[in-house]
């Protein structure tokens, strides 16, 4: 049986989304593994390849030849397909992912995570790839009916933001059942770790920490979250890459582990050495009947099915990201953004 590293060893991926949080850990993964990568990246009048900017890891694959990149739009269908045309692999991870957001400018989520999604799954089906992994969320359960949570779970859309990403869901379903193209559904719990957007509750959390915040201001505590090292989900999507499972198959990626944000804040403060005060901020606070109170996860099928399991705890990982903040995220306008 072959590695992973042999398995990809030498295939052409394009990753959309690359210059995302998960992106671009997923593009150094790829590279660490010895694939070509090429990343696809939001165009922008800066030439900004977002996170790859910083990436040592990313800067010498380019310079020997392993990586290259685009600068596009995943609305634009005919750059979507010049893009796709010739490689291995697609890991489709661009979209538009701020729950808050979705509640004001729900029409951009459309067009980005439907019409984007659809965009590729039309390039994959037109040069006929032979593989690709298509990105869903934890978030399309919304709160659900039994836990642990299994992939035969029903869907509820109690977002804009999840709603959109059912649709993108469905649509790589019936591209598996009606024209039996080779998609694979991934569906990572709460992801954390270096390079995630301040928005998002670690974070925020620890960056106020650091700061050395007296008062923790948040929004509600008691939802419970499966959170994933982003090293860990990254691993999951160079599996997924190349796993032979059925068109149309959803693998979810979590540990089976969740934690309320109070308790990953009770850790936060024993890391940091804090003793903040937290204080719920109404505006924090999602709308009624929008609050998923908690997701964990089964992660069973994905160990059968693509040979992955979590390698880094809700500790270890905490104290890594902590770590990257102090080194990486200016504390005092992190604490000034905050207040």
């Amino acid at each position: 049986m072959s590695t992973l590293a042999e398995s990809l060893a030498g295939r052409s991926v394009l990753v959309t989304g690359s210059d995302g949080f998960i992106g671009s850990h997923v593009v150094e993964t790829l590279l660490g593994l010895g694939a070509r990568v090429t990343a696809f990246a939001l165009y922008n009048s800066f030439g900004s390849l977002g996170w790859l900017d910083s990436s040592d890891v990313f800067a010498a694959a380019v310079e020997s030849g392993q990586a290259e990149f685009v600068l596009g739009d995943i609305r634009d269908a005919e750059h979507v397909s010049a893009a796709v045309e010739g490689v291995d692999v697609v890991l489709h991870l661009a979209a538009l992912i701020a729950i808050p957001y979705s509640y004001v400018a729900p029409r951009s989520y459309v067009d980005t995570n439907i019409t984007g999604t659809l965009n590729v799954l039309e390039a994959v089906r037109r040069h006929r790839t032979p593989r690709l992994v298509h990105t869903s969320t934890s978030e399309v359960y919304g709160t659900p009916q039994t836990v642990p949570i299994t992939e035969e779970h029903a869907l509820r859309g109690q977002s804009p933001y999840s709603a959109t990403k059912i649709a993108a869901d469905k649509l790589a379903e019936s591209y598996a059942l009606s024209f039996d193209t080779p998609v694979t559904i991934l569906r990572p719990f709460n992801t954390f770790g270096p390079r995630q957007s301040a928005r998002a509750v670690i974070p925020t959390v620890l960056a106020q920490l650091l700061a050395g915040a007296e008062e923790l201001r948040l929004g509600s505590i008691t939802p419970q979250r499966d959170f994933t090292f982003v090293t860990d989900t990254a691993l999951g999507f160079a599996r997924a890459a190349v796993a032979e499972v059925a068109p149309g198959t959803t693998v979810q990626l979590g540990t089976g582990r969740t934690v309320s944000i109070g308790e990953v804040v009770d850790i936060a403060r024993r890391i940091t050495g804090s003793s903040a005060e937290v204080v719920v901020e109404d505006e924090r606070v999602r709308p009624t009947g929008s609050e998923v109170e908690i997701l964990l996860s089964d992660p069973s099928l994905a160990k059968e099915l693509i040979g992955w399991t979590p390698q880094v705890d809700l500790e270890t990982g905490l104290q890594r990201t902590a770590d990257w903040i102090a080194g990486n995220v200016d504390l005092a306008t992190a604490q000034r953004y905050h207040r």
